[in-house]
């Protein structure tokens, strides 16, 4: 995989970031999802718990964890790098440790989609960094030196 291709996956993963937590960094959008995720549960009829969007608490732990997203997303899509892509795995792992936890303590099987989709993207920048490091590293480039700019073109 070229560098070029690596950090396409750095983007596309960052864009993704981007759409599914920029509406947790405001108190407005974030009570709509939670109450949006709340309808979807019961309306599906599944088993486990939900969000309170009436709790201040959970409302400032979504903004907390949006606005850091929605930052990170952002860096990411203007300056991606394989560095960026690995700290990002080692986020997503962590993530994906909280999920389960969540599932555990009974949370609603919606966070189980989540968690599918934070490993898809762990796995995916994974395979793109171990392949953009090995074909740089056997061509004799140092890894991560490109300029997020001249590599962005």
């Amino acid at each position: 995989m070229t560098l070029h291709n690596a950090l396409r996956v750095v983007r596309l993963s960052a864009l993704y970031d981007l759409v599914v937590t920029a509406g947790f960094a405001f108190v407005a959008t974030a009570t709509v999802i939670f109450d949006m995720l709340g309808a979807l549960h019961q309306n599906l009829g599944l088993t486990g718990l939900t969000p309170d969007p009436h709790d201040p608490f959970t409302v400032m732990f979504a903004n907390l964890m949006g606005s850091v997203v929605t930052v990170w997303a952002l860096f990411r899509i203007f300056r991606p790098s394989l560095s960026a892509a690995a700290a990002d795995v080692g986020a997503r792992v962590l993530f994906s440790l909280g999920m389960s936890a969540a599932l555990v303590q009974g949370a609603s099987p919606l966070v189980l989609v989540m968690l599918i989709l934070e490993i898809a993207w762990a796995l995916a920048q994974s395979i793109a960094l171990l392949a953009a490091r090995r074909a740089r590293t056997s061509s004799g480039s140092p890894a991560d030196t490109v300029p997020a700019i001249a590599a962005a073109s």
